[in-house]
């Protein structure tokens, strides 16, 4: 029977579970993007695209923003928070359904899928981040704001959003797996009322204020408020932390009756 060698001690259980994740987290990547580096720039790039064609749609039409003089910027203030809610509460749902079959392996716990996943889409998303900073800065825009904390906080709030709605929709997706359909009608509405192509405070204020109960459009008001601090966006950042860890709180919960209708 084959032995350890003498020189090599056997791995820490803290060693072991990164080593898992870091397993977890290059399957991930390589069953979806492929094996090559241009399969994952294409996923980096694909919400750019879609801030970009935003952005050329309404230059092009010659649309003013609502606020503001600069067209390109208004719009990316808006979409890049949005976009980093929405793909990392889908992408986690749908990790669960791709790699279901790993959690019948002792080492892989469901959390583990959960956190490989999140720490994949915050990393795309981080890169993405990084591409629309540059695009603009290539077209003449400054992409740093006035508030450059208030701006990151936003980023991060959105991160905070995304990750406890999507364990959200781990649970929901183990009990009935036509949410994954349903939640991507559903984040349609969400993106539609979240502001990013209007300014939602210009609406009247009774429509205003059940809009307001939308947490993406909270974030994308958040980081707007940074570029815009003149505007007197009013954010409840309070009801946008506490809707992403209250989510996450119960996700977490809800997955270990997840984990043992897997395992029945």
């Amino acid at each position: 029977m084959p032995t350890l060698p003498t020189n090599q001690a056997p791995k820490s259980p803290i060693e072991s579970y990164l080593h898992v994740l870091h397993a977890l987290m290059l399957r991930d990547m390589r069953t979806r993007f492929g094996a090559s580096l241009w399969g994952y720039g294409i996923v980096v790039l694909w919400p750019c695209v879609h801030v970009f064609m935003l952005i050329a749609i309404y230059t092009f039409q010659k649309i003013a923003a609502p606020l503001g003089d600069n067209t390109p910027l208004f719009f990316a203030t808006g979409a890049v928070p949005v976009l980093v809610f929405q793909y990392i509460s889908r992408e986690v749902m749908k990790a669960v359904i791709s790699n279901r079959p790993l959690t019948y392996y002792p080492q892989v716990k469901l959390f583990d899928v959960i956190f490989a996943r999140v720490l994949v889409e915050i990393v795309t998303g981080f890169l993405a981040l990084l591409v629309v900073c540059s695009v603009l800065v290539l077209i003449g825009t400054n992409p740093i704001p006035p508030n450059p904390l208030t701006a990151v906080c936003g980023y991060l709030a959105a991160i905070v959003l995304g990750i406890g709605v999507g364990t959200i929709n781990v649970a929901i997706v183990g009990f009935f797996p036509g949410w994954l359909i349903g939640y991507a009608l559903f984040s349609i509405i969400m993106y539609i009322s979240s502001g990013v192509i209007f300014l939602p405070s210009y609406m009247p204020d009774k429509i205003y204020y059940w809009m307001k109960y939308n947490p993406a459009l909270q974030v994308a008001e958040w980081v707007r408020s940074a570029y815009y601090p003149y505007a007197g966006i009013q954010i409840d950042y309070f009801y946008v932390l506490a809707f992403g860890l209250t989510a996450a709180t119960i996700g977490l919960f809800l997955v270990k009756h997840v984990v043992a209708k897997i395992q029945a």
